[in-house]
């Protein structure tokens, strides 16, 4: 399995990103994907999910309203749209796959929780001055 993060880079505050993360060794359109961060002497937090089949999101309240997870699954890509970001916003954000579907299929806080999941990009780094 190997999760490739890229499109991390530099931007100013109010300024926009789309990370992608191209995923390979698993059947894509059948796992529930994640993007995860983690900012320095901070724990790693989820940020956004996505159900596959469904397509049902589910949001850190942080990132609420600015940021868009979607999924190609003819690409076997993953993306967050970033909008207006800020400086709060600075970690190394991660790419996450559970390998399969979760049992709970609504849309809920447990879609962040890190133990679901099973496979991790090595990350790539937001910068937000």
């Amino acid at each position: 399995v190997q999760l490739v993060e890229s499109g991390g880079g530099s931007v100013q505050a109010g300024g926009s990103l789309r990370l992608s993360c191209t995923a390979s060794g698993f059947t894509f359109d059948e796992s529930d994907m994640g993007w995860f961060r983690q900012a320095p002497e901070k724990e790693r937090e989820g940020v956004a999910a996505i159900l596959t089949g469904a397509g049902s999101t589910y949001y850190a309240d942080s990132i609420k309203g600015r940021f868009i997870i979607s999924e190609d699954n003819d690409k076997n890509t993953l993306h967050l749209q970033m909008y207006n970001l800020n400086a709060e916003d600075t970690a190394m954000y991660y790419c996450a796959a559970l390998g399969g579907p979760i049992a709970d299929r609504r849309p809920g806080p447990w879609l962040l929780d890190e133990e679901e999941y099973a496979y991790w990009g090595q990350g790539t780094q937001v910068t937000v001055s």
